[in-house]
């Protein structure tokens, strides 16, 4: 006798099937407790998890499949991060609230105390990296943060915001214009803002150069030089230069409309103090919590938020804050 056995459709079957065996496994909810505002290399979470490479890579493949970390190239190591969930997808509501029950747990005491210890190894090869090229630094700031290092993970979130092709966004201090062909590509009018004439010229020749009709640029003091608004404004580490950062965010606040939403790429809080005179930052990166607390005193709502671990001891934070959709009132 012949049983027939009946046919399975596995493609959505086999993407939860992923997440929940990701998800099965103490270590590997540790690992995405540990991702949960830093990154780190493969080696770093081996010695973090006191396990051999072999077995923390199986891991992360495994996390990888089930799209619970993300990674990015950094030379030739790859660092591994949290990946956003996108609840409107298959999983993506199991992957929140996984998340989230995660962020509920402590680690352990001794996982603590060698997350501890890497970031300790970072500062030392920043303090040796920036030692060994602190003759051509004023040439180079990039070497601290430069685009490439963090445009994917501004990216994940401009993109998961899902703006429509007629909505306005202004990037505030574009620097060389380096940013704006993404903006260029994602809204229908791009507003630089910028009040250095020399560093708005750079930006107008990347306008030139990729023919970047809806992009236009101002010479003008976000704080206190324009009444533009816009559905999105996007500071690329610009606040770390403003006096008064808390001020500026609500000045950031007052470009928005209601609903819209400003994304902050900063540098985390850092002893690296020659940067002050090397690159003119009048801040040593900042507190992730003072970033949440100004940006909710400037009547903003906190979202998700991404964190950049980078190789020569900086890390990089990516912020989403949100003006309330029925604050009408706010300038």
């Amino acid at each position: 006798m012949n049983l027939r056995v009946p046919s399975i459709r596995h493609d959505d079957c086999d993407e939860l099937a992923a997440l929940c065996k990701a998800g099965g496994d103490p270590l590997r909810l540790n690992v995405l407790r540990a991702l949960a505002n830093d990154s780190f290399g493969v080696l770093e979470l081996a010695q973090i998890f006191g396990i051999g490479q072999s077995g923390m890579s199986h891991h992360l493949k495994v996390l990888a499949q089930a799209d619970l970390v993300a990674t990015r190239r950094e030379g030739n190591a790859i660092f591994y991060r949290r990946a956003l969930p996108h609840t409107e997808l298959l999983g993506g509501k199991l992957h929140a609230a996984l998340l989230e029950e995660v962020d509920n747990l402590d680690l352990p005491d001794d996982v603590q105390a060698r997350i501890e210890q890497v970031h300790g190894q970072r500062a030392a090869a920043s303090q040796d990296f920036f030692a060994r090229v602190a003759e051509k630094f004023r040439a180079q700031q990039d070497l601290i943060a430069g685009l490439p290092q963090y445009r994917d993970s501004v990216l994940a979130l401009l993109d998961k915001l899902n703006f429509d092709g007629a909505a306005t966004a202004i990037e505030v201090g574009p620097g060389d214009g380096a940013f704006l062909p993404e903006l260029a590509r994602r809204f229908g009018t791009v507003t630089a803002l910028d009040n250095s004439p020399a560093m708005l010229e750079l930006a107008r020749q990347v306008c030139v150069r990729e023919q970047l009709a809806n992009v236009s640029l101002q010479l003008a003091d976000a704080l206190n030089g324009t009444s533009l608004q816009a559905d999105c404004v996007v500071l690329n580490m610009v606040l770390h230069h403003f006096a008064a950062p808390a001020d500026a965010l609500k000045h950031m606040a007052d470009l928005l409309q209601p609903g819209g939403s400003l994304l902050v790429t900063e540098l985390c809080s850092h002893n690296q103090s020659w940067a002050r005179e090397a690159c003119g930052d009048l801040w040593l990166g900042f507190e992730q919590d003072d970033l949440a607390r100004w940006a909710t005193a400037a009547g903003l709502v906190p979202g998700e938020s991404l964190y950049v671990g980078l190789r020569n001891g900086f890390q990089i934070q990516v912020r989403h804050f949100q003006r309330p959709a029925g604050d009408t009132h706010h300038r």
